[in-house]
Order: structure tokens, then C-alpha cells, then sequence
């Protein structure tokens, strides 16, 4: 890591006179981005402060990096630790100043942003219980720690026309969402021996699409092969030109599925000629000793090793207060073997906890996130924060909580909503089973703050789809939808899925009377 570490301490002073030029009015907004990102930096919409995002490969979040990024945090003065759709986090609301500074403090310390925004290789995600959930085919974390650590060693060097992003499954509930991006691998098991499924060309945003199997079986120590391969593909057959239309699904989408699973395969054997990428990993054995426990509590989770837990939390909007990851840290830090993996629908798992730790942990991060569904919704930072956002996403998620509360309405009827505050996907609406992404609209003459409504999406392998849209309600108008909705729900005594399948009139005639 020296070489690297050099590398990137030297890139630090120039980008400082970079943010420098953007706040004295030298530099564009966009051109600021464009620079930026790759940095793993964005100018927030004040036009005064940043956010930084950390790389977290597999969303793991040592003991070591939480404590950094706490000491971080609480220097800054920074409140709120953004857990991203992505198993990152972020720091919101700092100076350019105390950017440089902490890439550089970080970089010392192997907490690394480099690269975590832009047209970079994004932070690799994989199944966040993988290792120690009771229905995995395999623990897929080494894999995808490996592919993260190919990504960090060279991500000074790539020239990509957009972002790239790389998933790992351990299961059919495609947690890291292999069938909806750029490149996934999915565990399986064939002949007693395992083996990665390799799913291509997926991706949310404009002109979504789901991924396409590759039909090929892949030994794990070959994925590297696949990683580049696709890489060199994207390199030479993507748009530099069309922003909008440059992410690898466009070139699957230009080729066709066929022709561009053909392609691919070229670049493979290409690869596979050029040197050796094969890779060595050592999977981890949990063997701490394990303590059964009788509490009963929906964040509570058991895993396959006996005697051992994970615990759930969900700050609301991926917003957990610095306060409440100082306790985290300070509880676990006395514990052994405990680890703390980050989800794609903002939340964390603390794993590896005897009954006792578990109901310790239970205890400490009562009242730090949501216990319902609806509680556990995912929302994209919004305005006023992004320089991109449209609507206030987190107001609306809060509005929504608030509404149902002063209801009255507790019952855990409606599954996680999914909000975007713009055109872009943070919140990966499309495959949510209720989305909503925010936009503005002209209403009898008026310009108005709209969300888009959509219903139907689906993760999961064989059942991944992308979400129908219904129209456009009133941002003022989304928590009295949802709660109307609830309360239809309720009233029936079904759940959601079979209302929405067998009620669709009464669906239809509810959504009617809040499209604009």
C-alpha cells in the first residue's frame, strides 16, 4: 500500500486548490463535479460546503475505520453519519479544508474515499449477513473484499465513462442487488463445489434495466478475470461523449443481449491470455462461543453459528447520529470478535453477538432507528443538501412517520418505502415495492413539488423486476396517500401483497384520487 498511499497523498494539495478555485467563483458547479467525484467529493448545494464518502469494500465497517470515522465526525462538528444504498458512509456539511484533511489522516489509516464517486469503480457491495446467515450458499465477503482491494490498487488509473458498479450474493434474496447492476456474482453450488453466477448489464436511474445472466458458471478463484473483463469492454465500447447514455447497460441495450454477452466473452478470453488474475482468499471461521438467549425481538437475528446473533438497526433515512455510533463503538469494543456490516437499505448489522452481547446491543440501540417496516424506509440525502436534489426526500420520509404517528396507526401493514429525491436513483425506487422519485410538475399553471409513484418492483433471484409507475401526487399529498393506503390494507385484513394483487380496482380508484 506505500506506493499507493504516496500516490494518493500527492494528488491532495492540488485538489485543495481545486475546491479553492469553486468557492472563489473560478470554477463551474458541473466542472467542480466533474473533477471532484473521482476524488470521492461532492460540493453540497450551498455551494460552501462538502461531503466525503468512505470506500467500505463488502460494507464493512471495521472497528478501527468506525472509530475514525467517529473521531471525524465529532471534530467536525458533523451531527449525522450518512449510511448510504451503496454499504458506504458519508460526512455531510464540512469544509474543503477538513476534506483534504481527512483523506489525507485517512489515507495513513487505510480509510480511503478515492474513487468512491465519479466515473470510478463504486464500492463494491455484497450480502451483508454473508458468513453467518443460516440460509447462504457460501460466504461471499472474501470475494468481495478481493475485487474492492483490485479496485483501490489502481484507482488513480482509470478512465471510465461512467461509474462502474460490482456485487456479490450469497443467496436468492440478492441483497447487494446482482440482478440490477453493472456486473454481480451470485453463489452457488454445483457438483459440491462452488461457483459464482455472473449476471451483466444491469442498473437504476433513466432508462433502468435489470441484468442479464451470462450463463456461465465461474470459479472463484477466476473472478478477477470477469472484473477486468468487463472493465476493458466498457473502456473501449462505451460513450464518452453522452453522459446520459454512457453506463454499461446502454451498451447492452445498443447490442442487444446476445451479441453483447458474445462480447463480453471476447474480452474474457482476452484477459485470461494476457497474465494470471487468479486469486487466493481466506474465508473466516466463526468459532466464538456461543450463548443462547430467549428475547424475542424482530431486529434480533439468529445465525447459523449456534449460540450467535445480529443485531439490526435502522436510522431513519440512513442518518445515524454520531451520538448513537459513539455508544455502538463503545459497547463493542469490549466484546470479542463482534463486527458491524453495513446494508444497501441504509441500516447496519452488528454480528457475531453471544445472547448476552446481543441483548446488551438490543438495549443500547433501542430508539436509535425504526422497529416497522415502513421505519425501516430507504431516502436519498435530498435537498437541501445534494446539489442534484429536486425535493426534500428526508422531510417527506419524516412527514410520512410523523403523519402515521399523530394517526395513531402503529400496525406494521406497509413494507419500506423507497425515495428519491430526483431523477437518480439513490434509493433504488424502481425496485422498490412501494417508490416514490421526486421531480416538479406544472399543476393548473402552477409549479408544483411532485413524486412520482411507483408500485410493484421486486429484488430477488427469478423475481428481480422493475416497479410500474402510476403518476404523479403532491409532495404534501404522499403521507395521507400512504396512510389511506395502510388503512385500506388494514380494513381487509390481508396483507400488502395479496391486497395489492386482489384489490387492484380499489387500488386503482385510491391512486385516482391523488394523481395530478
Amino acid at each position: 500500500m506505500n506506493n499507493l498511499n504516496e500516490i494518493l497523498l500527492s494528488e491532495i494539495e492540488d485538489f485543495r486548490a481545486l475546491g479553492n478555485k469553486f468557492l472563489s467563483g473560478e470554477m463551474s458547479k458541473m466542472a467542480f463535479k466533474g473533477a471532484s467525484g473521482g476524488m470521492g467529493v461532492y460540493a453540497e448545494r450551498s455551494g460552501k460546503a462538502f461531503m466525503a464518502r468512505f470506500r467500505m469494500p463488502a460494507g464493512i465497517a471495521s472497528l478501527k475505520d468506525l472509530k475514525l470515522i467517529y473521531d471525524f465526525a465529532n471534530r467536525y462538528k458533523v451531527e449525522s453519519i450518512h449510511i448510504t444504498t451503496r454499504q458506504a458512509m458519508q460526512l455531510h456539511g464540512i469544509t474543503i479544508d477538513e476534506v483534504c484533511n481527512i483523506m489525507k489522516e485517512g489515507i495513513n489509516k487505510e480509510l480511503y474515499i478515492r474513487g468512491s464517486g465519479g466515473n470510478y469503480p463504486r464500492n463494491v457491495s455484497a450480502s451483508p449477513l454473508s458468513g453467518v446467515e443460516k440460509n447462504e450458499v457460501f460466504d461471499i465477503s472474501p470475494y468481495a473484499i478481493a475485487v474492492g482491494k483490485h479496485f483501490l490498487n489502481k484507482i488513480y488509473t482509470y478512465k471510465l465513462p461512467r461509474k462502474f458498479k460490482v456485487a456479490f450474493s450469497s443467496n436468492d434474496k440478492d441483497e447487494s442487488h446482482v440482478t440490477a447492476t453493472d456486473l454481480g456474482f451470485l453463489a452457488v453450488i454445483q457438483n459440491n463445489a462452488q461457483y459464482f453466477k455472473v449476471y451483466l448489464g444491469g442498473g437504476m436511474g433513466n432508462n433502468s434495466r435489470l441484468s442479464v445472466a451470462s450463463g456461465q458458471l465461474v470459479k472463484p478463484e477466476d473472478i478477477i478475470y470477469h472484473v477486468e473483463a468487463l472493465t476493458q469492454l466498457f473502456i473501449n465500447e462505451g460513450d464518452y461523449v453522452n453522459k446520459g447514455k454512457a453506463r454499461i447497460r446502454y451498451i447492452k441495450e445498443r447490442m442487444g443481449d446476445e451479441k453483447f454477452i458474445n462480447c463480453y466473452n471476447s474480452y474474457l478470453e482476452k484477459v485470461k491470455a494476457e497474465g494470471n488474475l487468479k486469486i487466493k482468499v481466506e474465508t473466516k471461521v466463526y468459532d466464538k462461543p456461543g450463548i443462547e438467549t430467549s428475547i424475542k425481538n424482530l431486529r434480533l437475528i439468529s445465525q447459523k453459528q449456534n449460540g450467535l446473533y445480529s443485531v439490526y438497526v435502522h436510522p431513519m433515512g440512513g442518518q445515524l447520529k454520531t451520538e448513537h455510533l459513539k455508544l455502538i463503538i463503545d459497547k463493542i469494543e469490549g466484546m470479542d470478535d463482534v463486527e458491524v456490516r453495513l446494508t444497501m437499505s441504509e441500516g447496519l448489522y452488528i454480528r457475531n453477538l453471544n445472547g448476552k452481547e446481543a441483548q446488551i446491543l438490543l438495549d443500547v440501540t433501542e430508539g436509535m432507528g425504526g422497529n416497522t417496516s415502513l421505519e425501516y424506509s430507504t431516502c436519498c440525502i435530498g435537498v437541501p443538501t445534494c446539489q442534484m436534489g429536486i425535493l426534500e426526500s428526508q422531510s417527506t420520509l419524516k412527514d410520512i412517520l410523523s403523519y402515521f404517528k399523530e394517526k395513531n396507526f402503529t400496525k406494521d401493514i406497509l413494507p419500506p418505502v423507497h425515495i428519491s429525491g430526483c431523477t437518480n436513483s439513490c434509493s433504488v425506487h424502481e425496485i422498490g415495492t412501494i417508490g416514490f422519485r421526486g421531480k416538479k410538475k406544472k399543476v393548473q399553471d402552477e409549479l408544483t413539488n411532485v413524486f412520482e409513484l411507483h408500485l410493484g418492483g421486486d429484488l430477488g433471484i427469478g423475481k428481480t423486476k422493475l416497479s410500474k409507475i402510476y403518476g404523479d401526487i403532491r409532495e404534501v399529498e404522499v403521507p395521507k396517500f400512504l396512510f389511506e393506503l395502510a388503512s385500506a390494507i388494514d380494513t381487509s385484513s390481508k396483507d400488502f401483497d395479496s391486497w395489492i394483487k386482489e384489490n387492484v380496482d380499489e387500488l386503482n380508484k385510491l391512486v385516482s384520487e391523488y394523481i395530478v
